[in-house]
């Protein structure tokens, strides 16, 4: 069964950086395109940033490009989103998120085979 486990989150000022952290488990992350996905108070689950398998290809909502970098470290097992210039509507629950079995490509939904139990970012002064 495969495991996520987000870290990083925090209470940063706007205008501020942070880095969340995915560690995952439990299933071929080395070959499975990777999501980061965001949950703000209120709304409803939005995908962010995705990057392929091998890291060639990564793609961001509008809102968060120019900001946001995804990257992975696949011998470590490990997903990032480097998060720059944060605003105050970037507050929200990050989640990591996989689909290895159903759909492993570019993908702007949000059903996920896996997902963490995500952390939170709050972007306030």
């Amino acid at each position: 069964e495969g495991q996520l486990a987000e870290s990083g989150g925090g209470l940063v000022q706007p205008e501020g950086s942070l880095r969340l952290s995915c560690q995952a488990s439990g299933f071929p992350f080395s070959n499975s395109w990777m999501y980061w996905a965001r949950q703000a108070p209120g709304k409803g689950l939005e995908w962010v940033s995705q990057i392929s398998s091998d890291s060639d290809h990564k793609y961001y909502r509008d809102s968060v490009k120019g900001r946001f970098q995804i990257s992975r470290d696949n011998a470590k097992n490990t997903l990032y989103l480097q998060m720059n210039v944060l605003k105050p509507e970037d507050t929200a629950t990050y989640f990591c998120a996989a689909r290895p079995y159903i759909g492993n490509g570019y993908y702007t939904g949000t059903d996920y085979t896996y997902m963490g139990q995500g952390t939170q970012v709050t972007v306030s002064s």
